[in-house]
């Protein structure tokens, strides 16, 4: 990712994640224009510029587990949910003890992605200690300045939300 002016790397829209080649990325500018490839980008990809612009972040990665799909549904009303008391919260960039509180944003999902991008870009700017949010009835977003950070923050956020989900169900307790 260049910051200056914006240019992401994106996959192409459609491609099953884990059979992808160089020919699947995309490189777009910052109003989401196809400078390099000849694929269509996700119509998610304002929303990864936004998190882009606001987090500087250098990888962005977006999941559809069941527990995120879930929870995002259950806590919609509260605009949020908190996970806190967790060991595994420190893997999270920047934790350093289980007793902190990790405020997990969760925004309306809309097929109106210019819109929905800028509910984005304001959450993120409201809550800029998140290392994630989830769009409602749709999954996870997280990021770190590389690849091997943001999937430590995929990894650490889809355990923690498993946990949270069992134990609200009444699976475990």
């Amino acid at each position: 990712m260049q910051r200056e002016p914006l240019l992401l790397l994106i996959t192409a829209s459609g491609l099953d994640k884990a059979a992808l080649n160089a020919q699947h990325f995309l490189e777009i500018d910052g109003a989401c224009n196809v400078l390099r490839g000849s694929l269509q980008p996700s119509a998610e990809a304002l929303i990864h510029l936004a998190v882009a612009r606001v987090r500087g972040a250098g990888a962005i990665l977006h999941t559809h587990s069941v527990w995120g799909t879930l929870l995002s549904d259950f806590h919609a009303a509260e605009g949020g949910l908190t996970i806190s008391g967790y060991e595994m919260l420190k893997g999270l960039e920047g934790v350093r003890t289980h007793e902190h509180s990790e405020w997990l944003p969760i925004i309306e999902n809309s097929q109106d992605i210019p819109a929905l991008a800028a509910s984005v870009e304001a959450v993120l700017l409201s809550h800029p200690d998140s290392h994630g949010f989830l769009l409602r009835a749709h999954g996870l977003y997280t990021w770190g300045e590389d690849v091997a950070q943001a999937r430590r923050h995929v990894e650490v956020l889809e355990f923690l939300l498993e946990v949270l989900g069992r134990w609200e169900s009444g699976e475990v307790g």
